[in-house]
């Protein structure tokens, strides 16, 4: 509790980028005597120049929430108990390493969350610990959103995140498929302050067209609204490509003479005129022939699509058929068009030999089970209640989860759940005791965010311009609160049956001699010399920096960038606007864009089939909310306060049809589940399609998320099939999924 003493102490003010969602947002947080008094957009970070959305906001809820744990917990005779961090990493001890030692490391499943993307600690450490466990059953979060996206980049330049990014501030028309910038900052494309940025492409002649079987609020501020049948992606995308190649529009200009396979998809994507596609993707033919003329005409144009276009059955295609739309007409790695960031720290692309290389790999196994392919070291993790379920050799027995909620999550979660009570151990690392870690033996806290150094790993790696930040703690950690990066180097320590109870500092240095040994060679021990003064994550981002392409290479380009310089620049350093990286950027073998993959070409002969589906089916999608950042963020009071936003919208007419008035309570079902549902009616959705957002369902027994419980939702993903995924990639088809609506 504040008292008038406090209230006269100076404040102070600290920078800090945001963990809370792709924008990665600069942000000033004020404090007074150990408390936040107020968080504003930081006007001199140089990337998000003082942009500010509610989730940046609540890090102040999130710091202060009660119940977020802060100790962990030890599940003795079904109830959590609080235990010191020693008894709890005994526990673990005492309980997974006999598994191991019985049954190998394929019996430890690992799951990782989203919120791992935000942190140094999580995405640098946590591959230690399944390295260590040497474990084939890894499952994350990007089957339920990205993979296809990293699958067709892989493919077609090389790497998993060789991800171009529309070039907005250049651009002067844009066309969006299945994204809602306006709310999500952006996906797989770090914007923050997207509407400002379309309100000035749109200000000096800009236009955009937005594709969604809902008039978003990306929509709703486009010059073009085209609803489309929930799906239907892949038919317009054919249609798009195929006019090309029919009115002789294609044109790839400088990328020309490094493409391979043009041939080969003309001839692939003949069978698929815009006048054969409209009935699968709800658009006419000739509103096909229209947007196909308009991007090859176009001086500064760009094709983006997002979640919505990778998670159905053929989110690999329509991730790939997007770049080739953009490379057909030469506005792949322009200006004004779709580029490839140049990441400061930890781009692979930036790396080795410039212009070529392995390429990717898939399928290098199949899982035990189904035997779907592991693609980019993972399986579906729609498949990981199956892998604990089915006995025989390699059952998973023990399972590590990682900020990670699939019971809310991923489809099926009630079979999920079911599953997970089945382990004969699991671990669980998260600041929430939540629908899927309230299943676990032990839980280890994390620490808040604002306890926490940052530096986005990821996310520069799909910014729209170069930079690099880095913030420190705003606050001090509890004595007794280990730095998680140094739980998973005791826990990997552990599992490889290493002293993990020593001195953290040789562990450390351990860890960062194999990093060094890889990227130096010869050199390793003068650059393990210049990274002496620091220690963990900070020794890894300095590393990275000064290894990376703007860095100063340990004193061969004394100009170049260091941790230090990063650290003492207010609001972090410009890198400037997006550059032309092709050839450089690429990775394939043959050092050329791979336009025609045989995976992708086989994968056309199954579009003819999804043609045929019926007409009349009442179709559900999800969506977003600004102030809904997955299942994780509803115990937040400035989050949750104002109209309930868990509620299915659908259109007038099929209100009108069954009876539902604004406000009336449904049961919306299939052969997988029954839910309650809200219904709001809008003329925002199109007949046909009703939509509920990802990430609800806050009434299962157990979890301690007080907030959320009060106004729980209904989880969508409870009416999804766990066996329906796109089967290159493995991405669950969380759209477009036949339900069935009727009045309570």
């Amino acid at each position: 509790m504040s008292t008038a003493t406090d209230s006269q102490q100076p404040s102070q003010t600290h920078y800090r980028i945001c963990p809370l969602c792709e924008a990665c947002c600069g942000l000033e947080v004020q404090t007074r005597s150990g408390q936040v008094i107020a968080i504003r957009g930081a006007e001199q970070d140089v990337f998000s120049q003082g942009y500010l959305c509610p989730k940046g906001v609540s890090l102040k809820d999130l710091h202060e929430d009660p119940d977020r744990l802060r100790q962990p917990l030890i599940k003795r005779d079904g109830q959590f108990v609080e235990a010191s961090w020693d008894e709890a990493l005994a526990e673990v001890e005492r309980r997974l390493l006999p598994i191991i030692q019985a049954q190998g490391g394929d019996a430890v499943a690992a799951v990782v969350g989203n919120p791992s993307a935000h942190k140094v600690s999580l995405l640098s450490y946590f591959p230690r610990v399944v390295k260590a466990l040497g474990t084939r059953n890894v499952f994350s979060a990007s089957t339920l959103d990205q993979m296809p996206k990293q699958l067709s980049s892989g493919l077609m330049y090389g790497h998993w995140l060789s991800i171009p990014v529309p070039d907005i501030e250049r651009c002067d028309w844009l066309l969006m498929l299945g994204a809602n910038p306006a709310v999500s900052n952006g996906s797989l494309w770090t914007v923050p302050d997207y509407r400002g940025k379309a309100k000035a492409m749109r200000a000096r002649g800009g236009r955009i067209v937005v594709v969604d079987p809902r008039r978003s609020e990306t929509a709703q501020a486009a010059d073009e609204h085209l609803p489309i049948k929930p799906g239907g992606d892949v038919f317009l995308l054919l249609g798009l490509v195929h006019t090309l190649f029919d009115e002789a529009l294609v044109k790839p200009g400088r990328l020309a003479e490094h493409l391979n396979g043009l041939e080969a998809l003309r001839e692939a994507v003949k069978p698929y005129a815009p006048e054969r596609m409209a009935a699968g993707c709800g658009i006419g033919a000739e509103t096909m022939r229209r947007l196909a003329r308009e991007l090859a005409a176009a001086e500064h144009a760009a094709v983006y699509g997002r979640i919505g276009t990778c998670t159905q059955r053929f989110g690999t295609l329509n991730s790939w058929l997007i770049d080739v739309l953009n490379i057909l007409t030469g506005h792949m790695d322009a200006p004004g068009g779709m580029m490839f960031p140049k990441a400061a720290a930890f781009a692979a692309n930036t790396l080795g030999k410039p212009g070529s290389g392995r390429g990717i790999v898939t399928g290098r196994r199949k899982s035990r089970v189904s035997g779907a392919p592991e693609v980019f070291g993972e399986l579906p993790i729609t498949l990981l209640a199956e892998e604990i379920e089915t006995a025989g050799p390699g059952q998973v027995k023990a399972l590590i989860c990682l900020a990670a909620n699939p019971v809310l999550s991923a489809p099926n979660g009630p079979r999920i759940a079911r599953a997970l009570d089945s382990l004969e151990f699991m671990l669980s690392m998260d600041i929430y005791l939540n629908e899927t870690s309230r299943h676990a033996d032990v839980i280890l806290p994390g620490l808040s965010p604002l306890e926490d150094l940052h530096y986005d790993v990821a996310f520069p790696q799909l910014s729209f311009r170069n930079h690099a930040r880095f913030s420190p703690p705003v606050f001090e950690r509890a004595a007794d609160q280990p730095e998680e990066w140094e739980t998973l180097l005791r826990l990997a320590a552990m599992i490889e049956g290493r002293d993990w109870r020593g001195d953290m500092n040789v562990l450390d240095d351990a860890a960062i001699a194999v990093d060094v040994a890889r990227l130096a060679g010869e050199h390793a021990a003068a650059v393990l010399q210049a990274l002496k003064p620091l220690r963990g994550p900070e020794r890894l981002v300095d590393l990275a920096l000064r290894s990376g392409p703007y860095g100063d290479r340990f004193g061969l380009n004394p100009q170049g960038l260091t941790l230090a310089k990063v650290r003492a620049a207010p609001g972090g350093i410009d890198l400037g606007a997006l550059q032309p990286r092709i050839p450089e950027l690429l990775r394939t073998p043959s050092g050329r864009i791979e336009l025609a993959p045989e995976l992708l070409l086989a994968d056309l002969a199954a579009v003819d089939g999804a043609l045929q589906r019926p007409a009349d089916e009442l179709l559900v999608i999800g969506r977003r909310d600004v102030r809904s950042g997955n299942s994780w963020m509803h115990n937040l009071p400035i989050l949750a306060k104002g109209p309930e936003r868990c509620t299915l919208l659908l259109h007038p007419a099929d209100a009108a049809a069954r009876g539902l008035s604004d406000g009336a309570q449904a049961s919306l079902r299939n052969s997988f589940g029954e839910l309650t549902v809200s219904v709001r009616v809008s003329d925002e959705m199109m007949p046909g399609v009703v939509s509920l957002p990802h990430g609800w369902g806050h009434n299962l027994k157990g979890a301690r998320l007080s907030l959320a419980a009060e106004r729980p939702g209904a989880n969508l993903n409870a009416l999804l099939d766990d066996a329906t995924r796109d089967p290159l990639s493995g991405n669950a088809v969380l759209s477009g999924v036949a339900v069935e609506l009727c009045a309570i």
